[in-house]
């Protein structure tokens, strides 16, 4: 994610670690994808499950 390697470049890792983490999991999860991942899910859903896991 390009977020998360800004957010490393300009020293902040624990905000861009808890991203990454929080990506992760919301993949391995594997209930909120779109479809370009082959889910189903519109991107305010996976933008809500993000920030939940957050």
């Amino acid at each position: 994610l390009s977020g998360v390697l800004l957010l490393r470049h300009v020293g902040q890792r624990r905000a861009a670690d808890a991203i990454d983490r929080a990506v992760s999991r919301l993949l391995r999860e594997g209930r909120h994808r779109t479809r370009d991942l082959g889910g189903k899910a519109t991107t305010s859903a996976v933008r809500d499950r993000l920030i939940a896991l957050l």
